[in-house]
């Protein structure tokens, strides 16, 4: 059996909020719940669109596989991408890869051994320049876009049928 006094209500306890209490003390106990601050993704969902678009499309017209990362590359940049890119498979012959790393304001273009037949050396660097141009703007996601399309267009139209692939 326990003892005590009930505590008569006071015209402040009407006005205390939720997770308010005032103590018998004469003290303000308050509790109130914390959200942790989301952290913002570097690219808004319309871009990620954009740029997921420019690929399916590239990909559907070229016959070749469109892949881009974005990412820590570590010291060696060109290993790191070219270990990326072979993840790609079986489809690694018909694969391009971008891989940037803005931290390290780095990237590299990886083709694949049909896509370098397709696309010559010089289409990615033209390609690489237009990136940079872009990338002084702050405006990665159209620097990608502009070498998928770059890219896209060098290597030309693929007539295989969907089954072939």
């Amino acid at each position: 059996m326990a003892t005590g006094e009930i505590a008569g209500r006071t015209a402040d306890a009407d006005e205390l909020g939720a997770g308010e209490a005032r103590m018998s003390t004469g003290r303000m106990s308050v509790a109130r719940r914390v959200e942790p601050e989301r952290p913002r993704l570097p690219f808004s969902a319309g871009e990620l669109a954009r740029l997921d678009e420019a690929m399916a499309v590239a990909s559907r017209s070229t016959g070749l596989e469109f892949a881009v990362y974005l990412g820590d590359l570590g010291e060696d940049t060109r290993k790191q991408a070219e270990e990326l890119h072979a993840n790609l498979g079986a489809q690694a012959s018909e694969g391009v890869l971008i891989a940037v790393s803005p931290g390290q304001r780095k990237f590299e273009i990886v083709t694949g051994e049909e896509a370098h037949r397709r696309i010559p050396d010089r289409t990615c660097q033209l390609a690489a320049m237009s990136m940079v141009a872009s990338f002084k703007e702050d405006e990665i996601i159209d620097g990608l876009v502009s070498a998928v399309r770059m890219l896209s267009d060098a290597a030309g139209t693929s007539f295989k049928k969907q089954s072939d692939h």
